[in-house]
């Protein structure tokens, strides 16, 4: 079964967890994030860019600079952090098919629809849990769907 290459979630889920736990308002290197991440710090800092932008994350230069959290993590849903890095791509790897090909057509919207709804599901269900879940190992969802 082939994986998922796009890991800006999972790399933005571990690093807001990451700042989260920090204590005394110490700032965290891009560097030490992406030893934690076992990622690239330009990676890291791309992932940052929208968690900055929707102003979640700070950054400081000089010598003690780094990043830190600037939202409490119990506010910070993971479906927020998913719909900045996600944003329209589709989530199933959906192809171009030749658009002289009736079926082609056919099935891309087809297709095109169900995306949208595996992208509203997986929006849905990851607004259950926060950053705070994620730094407590809770599995339990902040806000549990209703069952009824």
């Amino acid at each position: 079964m082939a994986r998922s290459t796009n890991t800006q979630f999972a790399v933005a889920v571990h690093v807001l967890t990451y700042l989260a736990g920090v204590t005394e308002g110490r700032t965290v290197s891009s560097e030490e994030l992406s030893k934690s991440a076992n990622v690239n710090p330009v990676y890291v800092r791309r992932v940052l860019g929208p968690l900055r932008s929707a102003r979640l994350v700070r950054s400081r230069s000089g010598v003690h600079g780094g990043w830190e959290l600037t939202a409490d993590p119990a506010d910070i849903t993971l479906e927020q952090v998913w719909l900045l890095l996600q944003g329209d791509t589709p989530v199933l790897g959906l192809h171009g098919p030749d658009p002289a090909c009736a079926t082609g057509r056919s099935v891309q919207k087809t297709l095109t629809a169900l995306d949208r709804t595996v992208a509203d599901a997986v929006a849905t269900a990851l607004g259950r849990f926060t950053v705070r879940d994620a730094l407590a190992g809770i599995p339990e969802p902040a806000h549990p769907l209703d069952t009824d």
